[in-house]
């Protein structure tokens, strides 16, 4: 059986057992009161920076649906391709994913049945350097003991509309398994260290990227509406997971949502405002949302 080892543990996250844990409680503790969630919640999208900046925002999305579901047998987790550049989705079909929370299992026969019904291919060594996915887990792990995972990396094309509505008619079809959608995608990444500057440099051109490109994304996102998402971030560079966020919203759409809800949204700017008392020309944004 063949384990994915931890490539980001000590870097994105905590490498250590106590201290993974001790992270994720404190960002649920921290999590405001939500106004209404929606009687069920089918899929959602996570930001996969380093934890210090975007785990609370994850967090947020994995507590939600705890507090509709108190059981999940399977999440699928769509990632982005930062480093696969396959033009077909990877699936990550058997074996198990290591953390320092320990050994999770993948859901070998909801892959089978991906694998069967959609263009994406079986491949385990995709998977090994990239974290979209990968920061997820421990969440999992700690939330929902037991559940089951189905990998796909998704890169930011056509046939990522196509695939989520096939993950979205399988699990409309396994009545007895509750299964959910997670879409891993950043924002937009703005400032010279990214070599992207429409709008010049400094805190104008940092709050453009956060008030009007990441918001474009967003909002179509919320609207449910995934080709439009994967042209806007063609277009704008404002997802850098444009092909995880579609696929989970078109599953999202065959289980019958119409529309998302934006849970939170921010930046590592602010977030290195608020946290380190400094700010950088450099910002990149996060979003969480269900479905």
């Amino acid at each position: 059986m063949q384990t994915r080892k931890p490539v980001v543990a000590g870097q994105f996250y905590p490498a250590q057992h106590d201290s993974c844990i001790a992270e994720i409680h404190e960002f649920i503790e921290g999590i405001p009161p939500h106004e209404s969630l929606p009687e069920t919640i089918v899929a959602g999208i996570v930001p996969h920076a380093g934890w210090t900046f975007s785990g609370a925002l994850a967090a947020m999305v994995f507590a939600a649906v705890k507090e509709r579901h108190e059981k999940v047998n399977t999440f699928v987790i769509f990632g982005a391709a930062h480093g696969y550049f396959g033009d077909a989705p990877a699936v990550c079909a058997a074996g198990t994913w290591l953390t320092p929370l320990g050994e999770v299992v993948v859901d070998e026969e909801l892959a089978e049945a991906v694998l069967s019904s959609s263009d994406a291919m079986d491949d385990f060594y995709a998977h090994g350097a990239e974290h979209s996915i990968e920061v997820q887990i421990p969440f999992i792990q700690d939330i929902f003991p037991g559940a089951k995972i189905l990998p796909i990396l998704v890169p930011p094309r056509e046939q990522a509309v196509a695939l989520g509505g096939v993950v979205g008619r399988i699990v409309a079809r396994a009545e007895q398994k509750k299964i959910v959608c997670i879409g891993s995608t950043d924002l937009t990444h703005y400032g010279p260290g990214y070599g992207f500057t429409p709008m010049g440099v400094g805190k104008s051109a940092v709050q453009w990227a956060r008030t009007v490109n990441d918001r474009k994304f967003i909002d179509l996102a919320v609207k449910a509406e995934p080709q439009a998402m994967l042209a806007e971030a063609a277009e704008n560079c404002n997802a850098c997971g444009a092909g995880a966020a579609a696929a989970t919203v078109a599953a999202a759409k065959q289980l019958g949502k119409t529309e998302g809800a934006l849970l939170a949204h921010t930046t590592s700017n602010e977030v290195m405002r608020e946290k380190m008392n400094t700010t950088s020309q450099d910002s990149v944004g996060y979003a969480a949302i269900i479905f």
